[in-house]
């Protein structure tokens, strides 16, 4: 059974990910710092599939040992989904300076190392693996959350320039999401914001968070085993770039 890693995997795209992983005969395993979210998360998926951890990406000792200890217990690891993430939907001007740090590193900091860290321990692999980086249109056109679009966009450069360091066994790509109803980041993307995206949006059928996890899929397979550092957008075609 193939094993798939996905941080954040309590809620919204990470949890639909993780239940269609299991849907597709992988096991699971799953890490968030929200506890309610991954006991969850164990309803949905039968028990032989799945490993919770409890893990908060906002700390250095978490995101900088986290994938080692994997190996300790499992010999090969198939894909990554880098899904973690913070977003506050505010100015600037009202981050403290704890906040943006805390930005940082679960947007952008921990990638750079469980990636790596994934990396290095499969550059051998018999077959190739896959990382999959949640990007955000907040990357590519901007957002009134200066940090988090920053970061965002940090992630988009991250994934072209991983896709050449994990060649040829590893393949690097993103997705970036537009506006995704039933997610933590939807309810606190100021009203005025959500009704710009809608407009944009040239498909009406809202994008869920399984929406997502089909793009996700494919990008895990073999299907996409020509495709690397590549950034796909869900956005039902709003901002044209």
């Amino acid at each position: 059974m193939k094993k798939i890693v996905i941080t954040g995997a309590g809620n919204g795209i990470g949890k639909a990910t993780a239940i269609a992983c299991a849907n597709a005969g992988y096991y699971v395993i799953a890490a968030d710092k929200d506890a309610r979210g991954l006991r969850g998360l164990q309803r949905s998926i039968p028990v032989h599939q799945l490993e919770s951890h409890l893990a908060d990406f906002a700390l250095y000792e978490v995101y900088q040992s986290f994938i080692g200890k994997l190996y300790r217990h499992h010999s090969a690891l198939h894909g990554l989904i880098n899904n973690a993430g913070l977003y506050h939907g505010k100015s600037i001007y009202q981050y403290t300076d704890a906040e943006i740090e805390e930005m940082l590193a679960v947007n952008l900091k921990a990638l750079v190392y469980l990636s790596r860290d994934f990396a290095l321990h499969e550059q051998s692999a018999p077959h190739m693996r896959s990382i999959v980086n949640i990007a955000s249109v907040a990357g590519e056109v901007g957002s009134m959350d200066a940090l988090y679009g920053a970061t965002k966009a940090g992630v988009i450069g991250l994934t072209k320039a991983n896709a050449w360091n994990f060649a040829p066994r590893v393949r690097v790509n993103a997705v970036s999401p537009g506006l995704i109803r039933n997610t933590s980041i939807h309810d606190r993307i100021p009203e005025h914001r959500r009704s710009e995206y809608e407009r944009q949006e040239c498909l009406k059928q809202p994008i869920e968070p399984e929406g997502v996890a089909d793009v996700i899929m494919f990008l895990l397979s073999d299907q996409s085993r020509h495709l690397t550092g590549k950034v796909i957008a869900i956005d039902n075609g709003a901002y044209p770039r």
